[in-house]
């Protein structure tokens, strides 16, 4: 029996040093993941960088030495700049790049009350804004500061997640060198990690699967576009086969069909088509929508690894409400956790140079607003009317209330005339973009709806206001009627602020598991396209 109890003893005890040893083992494993330094990447060149500009490799030595940073900390930002070659992640010549704009949505920076991070959010939002100059160069002090500092917050954003994966991610965040679009499209479907980001991301990379081997096998055949030609149900044409052939190859006919009548199968396909490419469903083909059919597979296989990439830095979904507003999509969503409330139709920006996604709190609404008109309306629009026309404010139902930077500071009082119609809502955000009424409902009706200086208008705003005070006991609906015709500008709080999500997706699958597309309406595909890929547009 002792001698049991001794063999127990001692296998314990071997058992007790292994786990030890195991676990020294995995800390040491752990510790060396944080502070070994990636080797450095002189594959990437200017010719083949995804950004244009370089960085000197005493800027980061510089920066680490004036920030004290301990090792862990300076030896990522070397490792994370060392398999770039030194490129800029946040940059190029045009100023911040998608990246950045993404990242700032993603970090909670109001956690970090610091000095620093609040000299990096006065820069990043002058840089947003348009109120510094918005081209980068690679010498010029502040952008070096600011790429660096936002290389340290990514840095620490990652740490927060796990040191384990510190590595595995962290240099590889930001696209550093252009790839064909296929072995581009092969890389996102063999990631291992492409299951743990969000499920908007892992929806469409179900989607990028199907269109890879589509354009691996070839695509389809280009079909003949005869402008302003238009075909319906019960006409007979060649054409008519090839596009049954076309919409058999993606799904939107299920029958294999190949006859060159227009039958009520092909109806029903076409009907899917415009619906899914943000057109009004009438089942007519049009020169328009056969373009759209006749883009190679392998250019939707691009907008699909372009969106993913945007997809990357949406920040997680929340529990509770969200509102999201996809701009190419002119729709706005109402989420509550994973049940939709609510869709309406959304007016948006005729252009929007760097609005690819951010996020706000919707906190206040107000109804009957004024409209405070921004100083480029003012300079380009209100000035030289007044000029031509001394009666031009009281026309407009405008007065002067002040003078800022020379310029005279001009609102809209609150009537029929008011763009911003009978109320707007406030989700506070660098852009100074928000939700609003609109006096000009006939835009609704349009299929493509970028119209406003940059603020959003809603289809169906009362819903929104009635759906965001149904908590609040004092405002019934007539109350909000009432408040809304009053004349008189009144503020709401909402009592628990509703996060909003802004997005900029070309390319996504709905709810439904549906995949959609949309035109590119800001030109952000077409410019992340020629830094991402090297095949010729």
């Amino acid at each position: 029996m002792r001698t049991i109890n001794l063999l127990l003893l001692a296998v314990c005890g071997l058992l007790i040093f292994s786990y030890s040893c195991n676990s020294r083992t995995v800390e040491k494993q752990k510790d060396e993941k944080t502070t070994s330094v990636t080797p450095r990447n002189t594959q990437i060149t200017p010719a083949n960088a995804y950004n244009d500009l370089f960085l000197d490799t005493s800027d980061v030595a510089n920066f680490i030495t004036k920030q004290k940073l301990d090792d862990t900390l300076a030896n990522r930002i070397r490792s994370f700049y060392n398999a770039r070659n030194y490129q800029y992640a946040w940059f190029d010549s045009q100023g911040l790049n998608e990246q950045a704009y993404g990242f700032r949505s993603l970090y909670d920076y109001s956690v970090d009350t610091s000095e620093s991070n609040k000299s990096l959010e006065y820069r990043l939002n002058a840089m947003m804004t348009g109120d510094s100059d918005s081209a980068a160069s690679p010498r010029d002090a502040n952008i070096v500061k600011t790429e660096l500092q936002l290389t340290q917050r990514l840095i620490n954003y990652y740490l927060n997640i796990g040191p384990d994966k510190t590595v595995e991610g962290l240099e590889h965040a930001v696209p550093a060198m252009k790839a064909e679009i296929l072995k581009k499209a092969e890389a996102v479907l063999d990631d291992k990690n492409k299951d743990g980001l969000n499920n908007t991301y892992s929806a469409l990379v179900k989607a990028l699967k199907q269109y890879t081997d589509i354009a691996k096998k070839g695509g389809w055949d280009t079909i003949t576009v005869e402008k302003k030609k238009r075909y319906k149900k019960g006409d007979s044409t060649a054409l008519i086969g090839w596009v049954k052939k076309r919409l058999q190859i993606t799904g939107e006919l299920a029958d294999k069909d190949t006859t060159i009548v227009f039958n009520d199968g092909l109806e029903n396909a076409v009907r899917l088509f415009e619906g899914t490419h943000g057109h009004t469903p009438k089942g007519i083909i049009t020169d328009t929508l056969l373009r759209e059919m006749n883009m190679p597979a392998i250019q939707l296989v691009e907008r699909m690894l372009i969106n993913l990439e945007r997809m990357r830095w949406a920040p997680p979904t929340p529990e509770g409400r969200l509102i999201l507003v996809n701009i190419p999509e002119f729709a706005l969503h109402v989420w509550n956790g994973k049940n939709k409330e609510f869709d309406m139709p959304v007016v948006v920006g005729k252009e929007g140079k760097s609005t690819t996604m951010f996020s706000g709190k919707l906190n206040q609404i107000v109804f009957s607003p004024y409209w405070n008109l921004p100083n480029s309306i003012v300079r380009e629009e209100v000035l030289p009317a007044m000029s031509r026309n001394g009666n031009y404010l009281s026309e407009k139902n405008m007065e002067v209330v002040g003078e800022r930077n020379g310029l005279p500071v001009i609102r809209q009082l609150p009537g029929k005339d008011n763009p911003l119609g009978k109320v707007k809502f406030l989700f506070p955000n660098s852009f100074n973009i928000y939700f609003h009424d609109t006096n000009q409902k006939y835009l609704f009706e349009k299929d493509q709806r970028a119209f406003s200086h940059g603020c959003i208008r809603l289809g169906d705003p009362v819903r929104l206001a009635n759906y965001l005070l149904a908590d609040n006991s004092n405002w019934t609906s007539e109350r909000i009627d009432s408040a809304m015709n009053s004349g008189k500008e009144k503020y709401v709080k909402i009592k628990d602020p509703v996060p909003v999500l802004i997005t900029y997706y070309t390319v996504w699958v709905d709810e439904g598991g549906i995949l959609q597309f949309r035109e590119d309406i800001y030109d952000h595909d077409a410019y992340t396209a020629r830094k991402l890929f090297t095949d010729p547009r």
